[in-house]
């Protein structure tokens, strides 16, 4: 009796484990047939003391919760556009003599895509001269009549590598303007001392006394500034280098040279990748907010703009070149975030030297998203060559210049043609007919400049001298007073400081 129990608890063992064995088989038989929610044991063991499965972690063991997950992220792509410019600088004097020679410089200004600065100051740019324009015909006259018979030829150069501060090279196509020998800052609003603040509080009547009486000093001033200028340039370390630049600028022969410190805006031909960074939505959150008053933006001029071809109206765009933060370093507005403005005054260059005049407005911030935000903005500083003569007023307004020696040089060659004009011999002095070799040189250096000194020298004629000093008076006398006037040129990728929030005489409120 006691078998029969024992039997049964085999056969039905039998019977219960015989289905699950059959599946299994099957399954690994026809793997496509096996249940989809089986999921095959794991056969790793646990390993070391801290008894870690090295295999798969279930599907059914629970997930991290909402507060251990990462904060969510926002991808930016490091994108340098075409037409960004690279603003360079040249490192060493170079030689216009052919084409291929090389150019080497370094950026002066950093360039960033969105926030993150991609291009360091002090990044190293390599090029070429790539192109050596002859002389045209009327060139070669007019630069005959100056004396100069080695006029210089237009040229164009290229940068196609940069090296960053990190050792990384950038292969580079570029399209570089006319560059600029000595650039100069010039701003709107100079910083007022202590005495300047105390002027605005006294009548008009003490401000008058006081103007005529600071015009005085002031003229007191700039003649013994003149005159300790003049002896600095004696003492100062490198003088025989000055002297042996002006001498070979007199030199009716000389070669064209880059100098050092030249300035050229090499525009980018092809979009450069950086890259991308993660910043997350707290970082982001005060992007687009409209900057506080009293903000200065660093900028450049997408387009030129001048007296010359400018009318009222007429629109002025810039992109930011830096990124604006607000006093908590919040991210406000990235770099290439463009200010739209126009023309309020134009005023084009006139026979008489009257110089032109150009004032523009900033009307609106694009912001990342497109929105137009109304801002009132003002030219506070801007970048230019030297040679351009400009100036800014107090109001953001441009005006070309004329250089004070213009008179000077003007009332020499006057007086060089006087005396060439009236010799020694006619006031019973000097009976050599030739006249005095002091003013012979003097009038030809009025005339032609050290090629005519030299030749009234050799002449020993007074015809002679009389001629060149004429021409010398007659031709500074139109260049300084009866020609057109310069005009404001405002180039392009110029870079501007734009202030913020200060509203100016005439500017249309809306």
């Amino acid at each position: 009796m006691s078998r029969i129990p024992l039997a049964a608890f085999f056969v039905s063992a039998l019977l219960f484990a015989t289905p699950a064995s059959w599946s299994q088989t099957s399954a690994e038989q026809n793997p496509k047939d096996a249940p989809h929610s089986i999921t095959p044991p794991c056969s790793e063991l646990p390993g070391g003391n801290a008894l870690r499965f090295s295999c798969a972690i279930p599907p059914f063991l629970p997930e991290e919760s909402e507060e251990t997950s990462p904060v969510p992220t926002v991808r930016i792509d490091l994108m340098l556009p075409e037409g960004t410019p690279l603003r360079i600088a040249i490192d060493q004097r170079t030689r216009i003599s052919h084409v291929g020679e090389a150019v080497l410089g370094h950026v002066v200004e950093t360039v960033y895509a969105f926030d993150e600065p991609v291009i360091p100051e002090g990044s190293v740019a390599m090029g070429h001269v790539t192109e050596i324009d002859p002389v045209s015909k009327l060139r070669w006259v007019q630069s005959y009549a100056s004396g100069n018979f080695s006029p210089f030829h237009q040229y164009k150069v290229t940068f196609d590598r940069l090296t960053l501060p990190n050792g990384r090279e950038l292969a580079i196509d570029t399209a570089v303007a006319p560059g600029a020998a000595e650039v100069i800052h010039l701003v709107s609003k100079p910083e007022k001392s202590q005495d300047d603040k105390k002027e605005q509080h006294k009548n008009s009547a003490a401000r008058a006394a006081d103007a005529a009486k600071q015009e005085v000093k002031n003229g007191v001033q700039n003649a013994n500034t003149a005159a300790h200028q003049a002896a600095d340039e004696i003492r100062t370390p490198g003088k025989m280098h000055r002297l042996k630049q002006y001498l070979l600028a007199q030199s009716p022969y000389r070669r064209q040279y880059l100098t050092e410190g030249t300035r050229f805006s090499a525009t980018l031909n092809q979009e450069l990748d950086f890259g991308f960074v993660t910043q997350t939505q707290e970082d982001l959150a005060g992007l687009g907010s409209v900057p506080p008053a009293d903000t200065v933006l660093h900028a450049r001029l997408v387009l030129e703009v001048s007296s010359a071809t400018a009318s009222r109206g007429n629109p002025v765009v810039a992109e930011l070149t830096q990124p604006l933060y607000s006093a908590d370093h919040r991210l406000l507005l990235p770099s290439g975030s463009r200010l739209i403005g126009q023309v309020l005054e134009a005023k084009p260059a006139r026979h008489l030297h009257r110089n032109g005049e150009l004032r523009v407005i900033f009307e609106h911030i694009e912001l990342p998203g497109g929105e137009l935000q109304p801002v009132q903005g003002s030219l506070e500083g801007i970048e230019v060559d030297r040679a351009a003569h400009l100036k800014l007023d107090e109001e953001g307004g441009a005006h070309a210049t004329d250089t004070k020696t213009r008179y000077l040089s003007t009332g020499v060659a006057l007086l060089m043609a006087a005396a060439a004009a009236h010799p020694d011999v006619d006031r019973g002095g000097n009976v050599d007919p030739a006249g005095d070799p002091a003013v012979r040189a003097g009038a030809g250096a009025s005339g032609f400049g050290l090629a005519g000194t030299l030749i009234g020298l050799a002449a020993k004629s007074n015809v002679v001298s009389i001629a060149f000093s004429a021409y010398g008076a007659s031709a500074s006398i139109y260049a300084n007073f009866l020609s057109r006037g310069r005009e404001v040129v405002l180039p392009k990728n110029a870079p501007l400081e734009i202030g913020l929030g200060t509203t100016h005489p005439g500017v249309n409120q809306h």
